[in-house]
């Protein structure tokens, strides 16, 4: 298995260190700039018929619905990281992994067949794997294909397209290819705590001197305190990735990227970057682009169903509570060719 991140040096007992009280609103600051940088360019449009008022509202009511439509699987995410973390017996999982690397991370894409959660409960999960020491490649192996192969996402992409121009195993099969890609390239770093964001990479050293008590009270503590912080982190990055994503909604023309539809190659980079800007759970997100199916080309049809479950605004918020910037700007360079690839290619064929 890789290198881990832990490092048995650090103190035994010790606890992470929390963000000061000011860097917990930093990312809702952010957020509210960069509408205002949005609303602002907008407002010097000679466009007609532009209310500012309407799009405030509006802009309240999509990062509302985001944040809501988030929620729930985030905690969930977390409940499942505390389950690894605290509950999980020691080497119950990890240790009976394949030890080739290609074997185990092809065993790890498909782990999300396991767990019903949606790419923003998956980034908790993939910070519970980290901390019990899997490896930063295998972790991401997990992150990118466990959004398209958990079996709420398989069930609602066949209710919404059915095995219609092979949307249905193309997202599948497509997803999976990227992921094992992204967990080989990751996996090829020489020094993968650098890959970590500084403050999570200081978590992982504390958590490898850690030891959980095996009473009833003692994991119950341990995991009322995983709880406090994982939400404190999580909370923050989701209202900024919300709060942008509906701001970019309404300050952004839609009706531009629809009219690009129709070109092989437009189509694709057009749906994706409305997948990129709407942020939907990739639970759902099925039904949300089945209404573009008669004006996009199925190549585009896929590339957003494949892009945004693994990059979108909201998951590189929630991405860099975890990544570095570099590790952040590869995995969605990479993600992004592969998912452009994979886009033509079926336009290709069709």
């Amino acid at each position: 298995m890789q290198t881990s991140v832990q490092h048995p040096s650090a103190a035994a007992g010790a606890r992470p260190s929390t963000s000061p009280a000011g860097h917990r609103w930093m990312p809702t600051a952010l957020a509210l700039s960069a509408v205002v940088a949005l609303a602002a360019v907008r407002l010097l449009d000679p466009m007609r018929g532009f209310d500012a008022s309407d799009a405030l509202s509006d802009w309240v009511t999509l990062s509302l619905s985001v944040l809501v439509e988030s929620l729930p699987f985030v905690v969930l995410g977390i409940v499942v990281a505390i389950a690894l973390r605290v509950w999980l017996p020691q080497g119950l999982l990890l240790e009976r992994l394949p030890r080739s690397g290609v074997a185990r991370r092809l065993v790890i894409s498909l782990m999300g067949v396991l767990l019903p959660v949606c790419e923003c409960g998956n980034v908790p999960v993939s910070r519970g794997f980290l901390l019990r020491g899997l490896g930063v490649g295998d972790a991401l192996t997990f992150l990118v294909a466990a959004p398209v192969v958990n079996p709420v996402t398989i069930i609602t992409t066949y209710q919404a397209f059915g095995f219609d121009d092979g949307v249905l195993v193309t997202r599948g099969l497509g997803a999976l290819a990227i992921a094992n890609l992204v967990g080989w390239l990751f996996s090829l770093h020489p020094q993968p705590e650098r890959l970590l964001a500084p403050g999570f990479a200081a978590q992982c050293r504390v958590a490898g001197a850690e030891r959980v008590s095996n009473s009833l009270i003692g994991r119950l503590r341990a995991s009322g305190g995983i709880f406090r912080h994982e939400t404190a982190d999580m909370m923050a990055a989701l209202v900024m990735g919300a709060a942008i994503a509906g701001g970019i909604q309404v300050f952004v023309p839609r009706s531009t990227l629809i009219a690009l539809g129709g070109d092989p190659l437009w189509s694709v980079l057009a749906l994706m970057a409305l997948a990129f800007i709407v942020s939907i759970c990739s639970n759902v997100d099925a039904f949300f682009v089945l209404a573009f199916a008669s004006v996009a080309l199925p190549g585009g049809i896929v590339a957003f169903l494949i892009f945004g479950a693994i990059v979108d605004v909201k998951m590189l918020a929630l991405l860099r509570t975890t990544l570095s910037g570099r590790a952040l700007a590869l995995l969605t360079t990479v993600v992004t060719l592969a998912t452009l690839l994979i886009g033509l290619g079926v336009n290709a064929l069709v």
